[in-house]
C-alpha cells in the first residue's frame, strides 16, 4: 500500500496561494517525495514544478480564450474533409502555418451555403487560439447588432477597438441577411479599424460582384471591399455540392 505524501508546511502552503501558484501547490507534495526516493539534484525539483506551473497556466489560457471567441460549434481542423473541399492543398498547408495572421493578412471564403466555409473558419479559430492567438468569432448580423447597440450609448468606437485587440477576426454569413445604411457603415468602420493591424476572416455565400445585394451604400461597399481585400493574399471560392445535404441523415417512417 502506497503511502500518501506529506503534506506541504503550512505556511510554504500559504505562500504559495499568496502567489497564486497553484500548480506548484497542488503537485508539491509528490515532486518533493520522489525527488527525495530518487535524490533528484535541487536544480530538477525546481525545474518539475515550474514546468508544471507554467502548463497549468497555459492551460488555463487557452480555455479563456477559447471562451472568448465565443464559437458557435466545437469544429477542428482534423475533422475537416479536404478532399472534398475546393480548398487547395497549397493554399491549406499555408493557412494552417497561422502565418497570415502574424502578418494581418485577410482570408475569404465564398462560396455556396453548405460547402464548408464555416467548419474551415472555425478549424483555423481553433488552431489559432491554441497557438496562443486572440480570436474572436461573429455572424455578420451578430456583429452588426453588437455595434448597434454600442451606437446606442455612444461608445461604438470603444466596442469597434476592444473587438480590434483580437489577432483574428472571423466574421461569418456576410449577406445572409441586408443591412441598412448604418449597418454598412459599421460593418466598414470595423474593417476599416483593423485595416492592416488584425487578420479578418469571412465567409460569404455571395461573390463580391453581389455584395451590392446586401451593402446598400454602394461607396461605402466599395471601400469595404478595398481594404477587405488589399491584403487577402488567399482568396479561395468554396464549390460542390452541400456538404451537410450530402451526408445528411434520412430517417424513414414505417
Amino acid at each position: 500500500m502506497s503511502r500518501q505524501p506529506a503534506p506541504l508546511a503550512p505556511d510554504v502552503e500559504a505562500a504559495l496561494r499568496r502567489l497564486r501558484l497553484a500548480a506548484i501547490r497542488r503537485e508539491a507534495p509528490d515532486v518533493l517525495a520522489t525527488a527525495k526516493a530518487q535524490r533528484w539534484a535541487p536544480e530538477e525539483v525546481l525545474r518539475v514544478l515550474i514546468e508544471a506551473e507554467i502548463t497549468s497556466r497555459d492551460a488555463s489560457n487557452t480555455r479563456n480564450r477559447m471562451a472568448a471567441a465565443r464559437f458557435p460549434i466545437d469544429k477542428t481542423l482534423d475533422e475537416f474533409r479536404l478532399d472534398q473541399s475546393s480548398i487547395p492543398r497549397s493554399s491549406h498547408d499555408y493557412l494552417v502555418t497561422l502565418e497570415w495572421i502574424r502578418q494581418a493578412e485577410n482570408l475569404c471564403l465564398v462560396g455556396p451555403a453548405g460547402t464548408g466555409k464555416t467548419h474551415y473558419l472555425i478549424g483555423l479559430g481553433h488552431a489559432a487560439v491554441a497557438a496562443g492567438h486572440k480570436v474572436r468569432y461573429f455572424t455578420a448580423v451578430d456583429l452588426v447588432e453588437h455595434l448597434y447597440r454600442a451606437v446606442a450609448d455612444t461608445t461604438v468606437g470603444r466596442a469597434i477597438e476592444t473587438v480590434c485587440r483580437n489577432d483574428l477576426i472571423i466574421i461569418d454569413e456576410i449577406g445572409f441577411a441586408p443591412l441598412d445604411h448604418t449597418g454598412c457603415q459599421l460593418l466598414f468602420r470595423l474593417v476599416a479599424a483593423a485595416y492592416e493591424r488584425r487578420s479578418i476572416a469571412i465567409g460569404s455565400h455571395s461573390p463580391f460582384d453581389q455584395w451590392g445585394r446586401f451593402l446598400p451604400d454602394q461607396p461605402t461597399a466599395v471601400s469595404l471591399l478595398d481594404r477587405l481585400c488589399h491584403h487577402a493574399h488567399i482568396i479561395i471560392t468554396t464549390t460542390g455540392d452541400s456538404y451537410r445535404l450530402t451526408h445528411r441523415t434520412t430517417r424513414k417512417d414505417t
